[in-house]
């Protein structure tokens, strides 16, 4: 089973992960990052992470209250989705997903689902590794209308790797 651990404080990355689900088409959860322990996230069999990204580009609250280093993930497939504001914070675009990707990491997890940067517009961003998103960047502010084919060709692109 895939585990859809999101976190959400306006209700944008929920809907992406709902989304995500949807499309994914094989058994999972979707379950708000509070209401989770990293103890229980070794049940799953791969994992799609999410954060929108908040001021200068920090984790969402409850994100930033998670106990990383209680994280056993050595191993597993994550995937990873974010939320920003290209326009408003522009110099950190979709930044939390760039503290996914380091907690999860260090911890041991192969990442899959790295996007093209092509057809965004910000300036810069700590999500992105040699020239990909390390994840699905989203942009419900400047381009929402973009938001469902974003969506649909991720799924297809990490599906293959989730077990």
């Amino acid at each position: 089973m895939v585990g859809i651990i999101f976190g959400s404080s306006m209700g944008n990355t929920e809907d992406a992960a709902k989304a995500i689900s949807a499309q994914l088409g094989i058994e999972n959860e979707v379950i708000n990052v509070a209401d989770i322990a990293p103890s229980e996230l070794g049940k799953y069999s791969s994992l799609i992470v999410g954060s929108s990204t908040w001021n200068d580009g920090e984790l969402q609250d409850d994100w930033a209250s998670f106990d990383f280093s209680a994280l056993e993930v050595t191993g597993k497939t994550v995937a990873i989705f974010g939320m920003g504001d290209s326009a408003s914070y522009s110099d950190a675009y979709c930044n939390a997903m760039a503290e996914l990707y380091e907690n999860f990491v260090a911890k041991g997890a192969v990442i899959v689902g790295a996007v093209s940067t092509e057809g965004y517009e910000f300036d810069a961003s700590n999500a992105v590794k040699e020239g990909k998103f390390v994840g699905l960047a989203l942009d419900n502010d400047n381009q929402s209308d973009l938001t469902d084919s974003r969506i649909s060709a991720w799924v297809e692109q990490i599906k293959p790797n989730l077990a």
